[in-house]
């Protein structure tokens, strides 16, 4: 197929903001998980899907197959929809207690 160019599942985006490896970061209304270090403006290898384990709001309880949002404001998962951007499923239950800061995601890519 002459149009095809790539899988898609890692894109090189440009920051908005400073990321290390591992962190996510939102592009629009692109989600993914830098791969490396980058500041801000700087480009960085991003993956867009796969299960990642991720930081959440630790006084949440997640379900399996629970939809999972990005707070760009905070930098971190959460379960509110309301002014964040869906980036996918948890995978696993967490607990909600204060402690219970990572949850496992599943990314859909962009929607």
């Amino acid at each position: 197929m002459k149009n095809y160019v790539q899988p898609g599942s890692t894109l090189t985006l440009t920051a908005p903001y400073a990321v290390a490896a591992g962190d996510g970061l939102l592009v629009g209304s692109i989600f993914g998980i830098a791969a490396g270090a980058a500041a801000i403006g700087e480009p960085v290898e991003t993956a867009l899907v796969g299960v990642f384990d991720l930081t959440k709001i630790g006084s949440q309880a997640w379900t399996v197959g629970a939809k999972v949002y990005w707070d760009d404001t905070n930098k971190r998962c959460t379960t509110v929809a309301t002014d964040n951007t869906l980036i996918g499923v948890a995978v696993e239950a967490v607990a909600g207690g204060a402690g219970d800061t990572i949850g496992r995601v599943r990314l859909n890519g962009s929607f």
